[in-house]
């Protein structure tokens, strides 16, 4: 006896009914299964067999419009070729997923304009809400943050009064951590390349650079500290500018950017790390174990902060009410090559006269190296 004829849509493609039907249960429940709903085990097995057994594909725009979801989740930070952004991203998209979400990814350059233009392009509705990590927060952006239509949650230092969800980690504390080690080893000298200024990370590691030194009752000379961005090319460069006008016996650097710059730097000075100089960077990515040597530096938790923020807005998507939650993530400091030694005594040898030590052949040069 052949089957029953399965219900198709206008132009031949199975519907909900058809996979239901194939499944042997009621309309509603492959509904809420092929929805990510949910269901009892055995029916979310048996329409998933029969789904794929027909060849159903969801019809994303009568999904959206019958669920007021997209099925989308945004992500905006400054630099997406940035290997903090790129660890953050890829926690993000894996609780993503987990949801049956896809994640769109916006690069706004750390330009305000761009952010202010993501954040008012919610009113659209065009994705369920947005994960947003500027490096400069004004009252514009509380502002929309506040007005938001879709739940938003912010990676990044925000006032204890703001409205929105937030996930944070310490940064003062994080370059205490590196001041402190260097000090151990013992270090007196210790420079800071840092990033602009106006921005949330290089305001938050200058003041906690100049309170771990004062802590510890020592005198900063404003010749060891220079500002550029947080890019390599800017760190090799703002580190050449140190080095021309003073002679530090280590450098803590805002970002591991800066620190690959500033690596660089050193050797074209005829600087050794570290036996001459100490090189602690910051965010612990990647590029701190591809270096040689191989680069120190303190963990922010970039991937922990972004699956803890992709899970606080999975939940704010589900649950509108809840009350604004604030989590922090604590830094931490892997030590390797870079700074790992104490300060070795005087070489015999050493002449003032003599010139500067040529790098050894063995590390990395500049080229090749993306800012």
């Amino acid at each position: 006896m052949g089957r029953k004829r399965l219900q198709e849509s206008a132009d031949g493609r199975p519907t909900v009914h058809t996979v239901a039907a194939r499944a042997g249960v009621s309309i509603a429940s492959a509904s809420r299964v092929l929805n990510g709903v949910g269901g009892s085990p055995e029916t979310i097995r048996k329409v998933r067999a029969a789904a794929a057994e027909v060849g159903y594909v969801p019809n994303a725009i009568a999904r959206s419009l019958q669920s007021q979801r997209t099925g989308l989740v945004a992500l905006a930070v400054e630099d997406i070729g940035n290997p903090v952004y790129v660890a953050m991203m890829r926690a993000i998209e894996a609780v993503v997923a987990s949801s049956g979400r896809q994640l769109v990814v916006h690069a706004t350059g750390g330009r305000i304009d761009n952010e202010m233009t993501l954040l008012r392009r919610l009113a659209n509705r065009y994705v369920d809400g947005m994960i947003i990590s500027p490096i400069r927060v004004t009252d514009d952006h509380l502002g929309a943050l506040a007005g938001s239509p879709v739940p938003v949650v912010v990676i990044g230092q925000l006032g204890a009064d703001a409205p929105v969800d937030n996930v944070r980690t310490d940064s003062r504390r994080g370059v205490a951590l590196a001041v402190d080690h260097l000090l151990a080893t013992g270090r007196r000298r210790i420079g800071f390349v840092n990033g602009p200024l106006d921005t949330v990370p290089g305001a938050a590691r200058d003041a906690g650079f100049r309170a771990a030194l004062a802590r510890h009752g020592i005198h900063l000379d404003e010749d060891l500290v220079e500002v550029g961005d947080f890019q390599y090319a800017a760190g090799r460069a703002a580190a050449l500018r140190l080095l021309a006008r003073a002679s530090p016996d280590a450098l803590v650097c805002a970002n591991d950017l800066i620190a690959v710059g500033a690596l660089h730097a050193l050797l074209a000075a005829g600087r050794r790390v570290p036996e001459d100089v100490a090189l602690v960077g910051m965010d612990d990515t990647e590029l701190a174990q591809m270096m040689f040597p191989q680069l120190s530096s303190v963990s922010l938790g970039s991937a922990e902060r972004g699956r803890r923020a992709a899970e606080l807005l999975l939940q704010r998507i589900a649950d509108p009410t809840l009350p604004p939650r604030r989590e922090q993530v604590p830094p931490s400091l892997a030590v390797r090559a870079s700074s790992g030694t104490t300060l070795p005594a005087a070489r015999p040898s050493a002449d003032p006269l003599d010139g500067p030590t040529a790098p050894t052949p063995t590390h990395p040069s500049s080229e090749g190296v993306t800012a």
